[in-house]
C-alpha cells in the first residue's frame, strides 16, 4: 500500500504558505510511509521533538484497481471511495527543507501523520464535494474539491506515468487554506458535505 499526496493544490493555500498566489506547472507529489497511516479513530500522539505540527484536511480517494500509464479520460475507473484525511506536517521542519531544497520525507511522512476517516462510496462527481474540518467544535478549514488546481483524474494519470497504482493505494489530494497547529487535547472532526467521516483526538 502506497500513500501519495499532492502539495500546493489550492490557490489560497499557496498564498498562506508563501504570501503569493501561484500555480505549479505540474502536480507537486510526495509520499508518506505506510507507518504514517492512522484510521479507525485512533488518537494522534503529537510529537514533542518536531516543533509545530499543523493539520491539513483534504479529500482522499482510494485506488481500486491496478493501473499504469492511465489516460486521463479513464482515470475515474481507478478509484471507488472517498473520505477526509489529515496530512499532519512538521511545519518548521518543512520550511527549513524548502529553503534548503531538501526532501519533505520526514516532515510529511513521520509515523501517524496520515489520518483517514470513514470511506464513502463515490456517488457524486469527485470535483463537486464540499468539505470542512472542525477543531474543538469550531470550523477552521473549508474546501470545495472543484477548486483543486489539478483535478483528481489529472493527478491519477500523472502519477501512473511513474508509479504502478495498486488496489488499496491512497491519494491525498491537497489542502485548502486555513491550516494551523495542533496541541495535546485538541479534537479534530472532518466532514464531507454535512456528514462527519473523521474524528481524531490529539494526545
Amino acid at each position: 500500500m502506497k500513500i501519495f499526496a499532492v502539495g500546493m493544490n489550492y490557490l489560497m493555500h499557496t498564498k498562506e504558505l508563501d504570501g503569493r498566489e501561484y500555480t505549479p506547472q505540474e502536480p507537486v507529489i510526495f509520499t508518506k510511509a505506510d507507518s504514517a497511516l492512522l484510521k479507525d479513530r485512533k488518537p494522534f500522539f503529537v510529537p514533542d521533538d518536531m516543533g509545530r505540527i499543523d493539520y491539513e484536511a483534504e479529500i482522499v480517494v482510494r485506488i481500486c484497481r491496478l493501473g499504469k500509464a492511465i489516460p486521463e479520460r479513464f482515470a475515474h475507473r481507478y478509484y471507488d471511495a472517498v473520505t477526509i484525511g489529515l496530512d499532519f506536517t512538521a511545519r518548521e521542519m518543512q520550511a527549513k527543507a524548502r529553503i534548503e531544497g531538501l526532501p519533505w520525507t520526514i516532515c510529511k511522512g513521520f509515523d501517524g501523520s496520515a489520518i483517514i476517516g470513514e470511506w464513502l462510496p463515490l456517488s457524486d462527481n469527485i470535483q463537486s464535494l464540499h468539505f470542512h474540518l472542525d477543531k474543538n467544535g469550531q470550523t477552521v478549514q473549508q474546501g470545495f474539491s472543484g477548486d483543486m488546481l489539478f483535478k483528481v483524474d489529472e493527478i491519477i494519470s500523472y502519477l501512473s506515468r511513474y508509479f504502478t497504482l495498486k488496489t488499496g493505494d491512497l491519494l491525498f489530494t491537497g489542502t485548502p487554506s486555513g491550516v494551523g497547529p495542533v496541541a495535546v487535547g485538541d479534537l479534530l472532526e472532518g466532514f464531507i458535505e454535512d456528514r462527519r467521516v473523521l474524528e481524531c483526538q490529539c494526545k
